[in-house]
């Protein structure tokens, strides 16, 4: 399979309109199939609407996850442990994609699910968390035999969140927060749906269906038409939803950053109260991947989805620190050689952009037009407790969780809004409807603890943490410049039509995560010069504002 890299694209993006019952994306690709049962089967309409009923409840794969259960794994061993942890998410899209593309069979089976998609994937994990197991031992390190039961997987209802892998994963004042969508001044409920809502799917049996069961307010052939939504919902028929939408100017205001302790700024009006900024543009020059090269080295697709690049130009599931150190830079200082990455937005109206026909693009479910960030602002800040120190070269630090609808939401760390509306609302669970000249607003504050030894982890986040409120770093850890990521966003007001969301915009993401709004996260690689770093930690411990 080609990779999903992206330097140079088309600046029109191909308009298409699915006129079917089903959406196919890409040539071989997922099938969003109609499942539900034709209203012309008049002599088993209520049997089939039942069946049906129970198919429908069935919106995606809840799977624990084993990579941040992980940590403590010898570094002999995590090169093939990666690959291992990277075949866990392959096999988990590829039930989702079976998933997607069997509802008849399922609202004629009760027992299809289990039968022909969860119980085969078990089986498939069990032998990966083995292999796991067997490269850990086979280096002298230790494997909680615990690890060998989260092979089993779980179908997830269109308005449940789990907490199936969902777990702190060793940070610190991760502000552990209840699963089920935490409403945090982004609640407001559309329609009366819930956190990603049973909005099962753009073709509610109303009168019967047709052409794919859009018949509402007169849309048909699948409803594709302006990001019409099919399946789960969106144009590629997992998801967004109009539950994951809110009015903004409808919320009470809520302006805490961050998901519980999770992303809290860490400056304040004392300690350390500089700034370094560090001006790296949008990705104007369209440099994309699928890769991951923190959470999956040397694996290919290995994130499912689309991320946007700043700073760094090398960056892929291939590069070294040396081939880092050494990359080009987008930022104006030439001595920011890091590299900030992030999932891109897409407008789902119906447009197709240039993966449309990739892994981790079309094929799984990434669909509509990228957006550009209007703004890309990269600030490090200081601690209100004291100084801080140097980070390391070479420091990983991811923030969020990609998997965060279906992991719970001990490691999320969400912040959307609006421009005007910052100081008032943050969101976690909800995406904002901006009101007329109002940019949409993405926020991400990092950890800025450091265990003050490891420029990663084994489960990538155990050697860095969140500050504690008043800006203590636990369990010993050193305060470090913290990184704070504002992206803003020229997007067109989605709208809530009949129980539906036209042309929405949404976060590139698993595809079982059905682009969940709370699945947002940010990366980020340091490879400052060792000259810039100190120049950004003298800023910032004597209270200078410095680019």
């Amino acid at each position: 399979m080609g990779r999903n890299t992206r330097k140079r694209r088309s600046s029109m993006a191909t308009k298409a309109v699915a006129a079917s019952a089903a959406l196919a994306l890409g040539g071989g690709g997922l099938i969003w199939a109609n499942f539900y049962a034709s209203a012309h089967e008049s002599n088993n309409s209520a049997q089939n609407q039942t069946k049906a009923a129970a198919a429908a409840q069935v919106a995606t794969i809840a799977c624990p996850d084993v990579g941040q259960k992980l940590t403590n794994v010898p570094n002999g061993a995590r090169n093939g442990v990666a690959k291992e942890l990277a075949l866990l998410d392959k096999q988990i899209t590829e039930a989702y994609a079976r998933l997607a593309s069997t509802r008849q069979a399922q609202a004629g089976d009760a027992s299809f699910v289990q039968n022909a998609i969860v119980g085969p994937l078990k089986e498939k994990r069990a032998a990966t968390i083995d292999r796991i197991r067997i490269n850990i031992q086979r280096v002298g390190g230790s494997f909680n035999s615990q690890l060998s039961q989260l092979s089993a997987c779980t179908a997830q209802a269109a308005n449940a969140q789990t907490n199936a892998g969902g777990q702190n994963g060793g940070q610190q004042n991760g502000g552990q927060q209840q699963n089920g969508g935490q409403q945090q001044g982004g609640g407001q409920q559309q329609g009366g749906q819930n956190n990603g809502g049973q909005q099962q799917n753009g073709g509610q049996q109303q009168g019967g269906q047709n052409n794919g069961g859009q018949q509402q307010g007169g849309q048909q052939n699948g409803g594709q038409q302006q990001g019409g939504q099919q399946g789960n919902g969106g144009q590629g028929g997992n998801g967004p939803v109009a539950a994951d939408f809110v009015d903004i100017t409808k919320v009470q205001g809520n302006a805490q950053l961050g998901v519980g302790q999770n992303g809290l700024p860490a400056n304040g009006n004392s300690g350390s109260r500089g700034t370094f900024t560090s001006n790296c543009g949008t990705n104007g020059n369209d440099n994309h991947n699928t890769d991951n090269v923190i959470v999956a080295p040397g694996v290919t697709n290995g994130a499912h989805h689309l991320h946007d690049y700043v700073g760094n130009q090398n960056n892929d599931a291939f590069a070294s620190d040396q081939e880092l150190a050494g990359a080009g830079t987008s930022c104006q200082n030439q001595g920011d050689k890091s590299s900030y990455f992030w999932p891109v937005l897409r407008l789902q109206d119906g447009s197709q952009d240039f993966d449309q026909n990739n892994d981790g693009g079309g094929k799984e479910g990434n669909v509509g037009k990228i957006l550009q960030p209007a703004q890309a602002q990269l600030k490090f800040v200081g601690n209100k407790k004291g100084n801080v120190v140097a980070m390391p070269t070479a420091l990983r630090i991811i923030t969020g969780d990609a998997k965060a609808f279906v992991n719970g939401n001990a490691n999320a760390n969400v912040n959307w809004s609006c421009t005007g509306f910052e100081n008032k609302v943050q969101l976690k669970d909800k995406y904002p409807i901006c009101p007329q000249g109002s940019q949409v607003v993405r926020t991400t504050n990092f950890q800025s603890c450091w265990d003050g030894k490891n420029i990663d982890s084994a489960n990538h986040r155990t050697h860095v943490a969140f500050a504690q409120a008043d800006g203590t770093c636990a369990n010993g850890f050193k305060a470090i410049p913290q990184l704070q990521v504002r992206l803003t966003y020229n997007i067109p007001a989605p709208k809530l039509q009949n129980g539906q969301v036209v042309a929405p915009y949404a976060v590139d993401t698993f595809p079982e995560n059905l682009h969940k709004p709370i699945t947002d996260h940010n990366d980020f690689i340091n490879f400052f010069s060792q000259n810039t770093m100190n120049q950004m930690v003298n800023c910032i411990n004597t209270g200078k504002q410095c680019k």
